[in-house]
Formats: structure tokens, C-alpha cells, sequence
């Protein structure tokens, strides 16, 4: 069998994303055949014994699962907590297969998350050249100048330096003490819509994801979870390859 390239081979067998297999393998904690790996080396996924942690990957899941989270405000996104906060995936109640999210909402925000165990699918969400969607609710307390409204849809720097893209702006309301906009993003830095805001001297009250490529949370409770329809996955696959999507009825 060819060889292909290890991180590959880790986020097929759906312990984590690629991109997360790459962190793994830069922090040195990925060997083949007992022996520590670097970007770039491939294996051959049937004949060489591949470890993370010490631990040897999972075989490849003969079925490839895709849901859909309202993930609550108060829980973390990763896989495991050493601080013993709430792990968003423990509200996978009733799921056997063991998947990962694709992307993340930080602890305080909230929303739609998405969870598979398809390494390729979730690179292909999450990977900047793709520029898939990401629309939020975001709540700021107070006004918003169009001063700020501008700066917000037409690119900001943030506190690290990057540059973020043009993105959509919309007010769906405006009050005394709150202001409510609807941000779409394809970029996907660390918080950054969080931190696009406090570059502008924003504060944000409340963030909650709504839709991510086109498929919409929609009713689902907060806490709640179902699996992806057919046609949300084709949604998805069609954001990916950047084709215009059909509307939803």
C-alpha cells in the first residue's frame, strides 16, 4: 500500500483533526513503529504501528458520523480538561463513535458545533484556503458607531497583528445599552470575533454561533444534539468546494 503522509493517517482513523494531528506531531508526541516522526514523513496506514501519547491509533471507522451540538455557554471545546471545567463532547450522550469538533467556541461563547470522526471533512471546514462561512449572533454592550461598523466589515488589526478579512456586517437591532449584529467570517483565527471587537473597543456581551457554511442551528436546544441531514452535508461539501449553495426552504 502507498505510503501517505502521518497526519493524514491519524485524522482518518478519527482521534483528532489534521490540523491537530500537526500540532501533535511538532510537539513530539507521534512516533512510527516506536520511533518519533516529523512533519512531512509518511507511513503506510495498514503496516506501520502509528502512536500519540504512547497510545496507538484507532483503525480507521468503517462509517464516518457528522452532528450537530448547541454547545452551552460554561463549556470547553477540547477533548480533555486538566483544569476539570465541562467538556462540550460529554454532551454527546448516546454517541459511540469517537469524534472530534471541527473548529471551536471558546468556553463563553455558544452555538452550533459540529462533531465528526472525518479527518478530511473537518480539514476541509476548518482549513483557511476554503473560506467557509461562519455567521454569529453578536451581542455588544452599548453602540456601535459606523466608524466601527466599517472597520469591522472592511478589516481590522488584531492584537497580534494579523490583518483580518473583509467580512458581512449586519444591525438586526439597536437599543439604549445593547446593540445586536450578525457577523459572518471566513477566516477562523483564534476568538476572532472577540477580539476584532475589543480592537475597536467593543465589549461583547453574548456570542453565538448560528450557521457555519451555510447549515443553520435552527431550533436545536441548547445542550441538544442530532446527527447532519443528507442535505446539510451536501451544503457543507458544496461551501467547501466554493460553489454557490442552494437556499434552504
Amino acid at each position: 500500500m502507498e505510503k501517505v503522509r502521518i497526519q493524514k493517517i491519524i485524522a482518518d482513523s478519527g482521534l483528532c483533526s489534521r490540523r491537530k494531528a500537526e500540532e501533535l506531531i511538532a510537539e513530539g508526541a507521534v512516533t512510527v513503529n516506536g520511533r518519533p516522526c516529523s512533519l512531512g514523513d509518511k507511513a503506510s496506514p495498514l503496516n506501520d504501528l502509528i502512536s500519540v501519547g504512547g497510545k496507538a491509533i484507532p483503525q480507521a471507522p468503517a462509517e464516518h458520523r457528522y452532528i450537530m451540538l448547541n454547545k452551552p455557554r460554561g463549556y470547553v471545546t477540547t477533548m480533555s480538561d486538566e483544569k476539570g471545567r465541562k467538556i462540550a463532547s460529554d454532551l454527546l450522550v448516546g454517541v459511540s463513535e469517537r469524534v472530534f469538533p471541527v473548529g471551536r467556541l471558546d468556553r463563553n461563547s455558544e452555538g452550533l458545533l459540529i462533531f465528526t470522526n472525518d479527518g478530511k471533512f473537518a480539514n476541509d471546514i476548518t482549513h483557511p484556503s476554503k473560506h467557509v462561512g461562519k455567521t454569529y449572533r453578536v451581542t455588544i454592550d452599548g453602540a456601535v458607531t459606523e466608524e466601527q461598523l466599517s472597520k469591522l466589515s472592511t478589516g481590522v488589526e488584531l492584537d497580534g497583528g494579523e490583518k483580518t478579512l473583509p467580512c458581512s456586517v449586519e444591525v438586526l437591532s439597536e437599543e439604549p445599552l445593547r446593540t445586536v449584529l450578525r457577523i459572518t467570517i471566513k477566516q477562523g483565527l483564534n476568538r476572532q470575533i472577540r477580539r476584532m471587537c475589543e480592537s475597536l473597543g467593543l465589549n461583547v456581551g453574548r456570542l453565538r454561533r448560528t450557521a457555519v457554511g451555510g447549515v443553520k442551528l435552527g431550533m436545536l436546544k441548547p445542550g441538544e444534539w442530532r446527527d447532519l441531514t443528507k442535505e446539510e452535508l451536501k451544503i457543507l461539501k458544496a461551501a467547501v468546494r466554493n460553489q454557490p449553495q442552494q437556499k434552504r426552504k
